[in-house]
């Protein structure tokens, strides 16, 4: 009898439990797919001059939502908060410039394999013809205070770093003369040859290095959501899909987006 009571209480208790979490789920049955993105990082997340969020990762974002069936919502985020809204369950996913760290391993499911990789590149004037990171031996690069890789670039390139504040003291000593070239991250500098001030006058000659990975996070234990989204990143490699999102919005394939795809294509 004793046996039974207990038993019994194990069940009420058991049912009194919340369901686990399972966001594919809710996506599914709510029809609409929510999703974090930067509406202020050209050509990858920024509002067009209707206020519409466009770019790279909305695209990514649409194409998630077509596979699933469902309507898509941006939700604008930034870095401080995007980790944040995963685990409040204000977004479904993030696919906001995130990159891979260790720490942020910890916060969220990171999506593998990584969609986007970024890297360190320079911005330089058109009169500035470099082909390789050593013909900058001995030349003064302008770069961001605090920046992982300027000792990096320092030592093993032989170059001059001068640090700046942020990132507007940098480009205009750039204007002003003072280096031959900004180092600073790659899609920041495509960012800025997609602008007419700057696309006249400068360029990005050099191949990116030091690649940082980006990844997509979902909140922790949502694996069956986490699959999906893994499955369609393969595809989105096997089919060229990130490629073409570069090419479409105007920038330079990443030795990562193309090493992806040949990678995939023959799987």
């Amino acid at each position: 009898m004793k046996k039974i009571i207990l038993a019994s209480a194990a069940l009420l208790i058991a049912g009194a439990a919340p369901a686990a979490a399972d966001v594919l789920s809710d996506i599914k049955s709510r029809g609409t797919l929510v999703v974090g993105v930067k509406a202020d990082y050209k050509p990858f997340g920024f509002r067009d001059p209707s206020g519409q969020i466009v770019g790279i990762e909305p695209d990514l974002a649409a194409d998630l939502a077509k596979r699933l069936g469902v309507k898509l919502e941006l939700v604008p985020v930034v870095a401080s908060n995007r980790i944040e809204f995963v685990n409040q369950g204000k977004i479904d996913v993030v696919i906001a410039t995130m990159s891979d760290k260790p720490e942020r391993r910890k916060s969220v499911l990171a999506i593998d394999p990584q969609y986007y990789s970024d890297a360190v590149n320079v911005l330089m004037t058109q009169k500035a013809k470099f082909a390789t990171w050593e013909d900058l031996k001995g030349r003064t690069l302008c770069a961001t205070s605090g920046s992982f890789y300027n000792k990096e670039v320092e030592s093993k390139y032989g170059v001059t770093i001068k640090a700046f504040d942020g990132s507007e003291k940098p480009l205009f000593a750039l204007k002003q003369g003072e280096c031959i070239g900004y180092l600073y991250d790659q899609t920041f500098v495509q960012g800025k040859l997609l602008d007419e001030e700057w696309k006249a006058s400068y360029h990005m000659p050099l191949p990116g290095i030091l690649e940082t990975p980006w990844i997509m996070g979902v909140k922790t234990g949502e694996d069956a959501f986490a699959k999906f989204l893994s499955d369609t990143t393969k595809d989105w490699f096997k089919q060229g899909t990130i490629i073409e999102e570069e090419k479409k919005w105007g920038i330079q394939s990443t030795d990562y987006s193309k090493r992806m795809h040949e990678q995939a294509k023959g799987s």
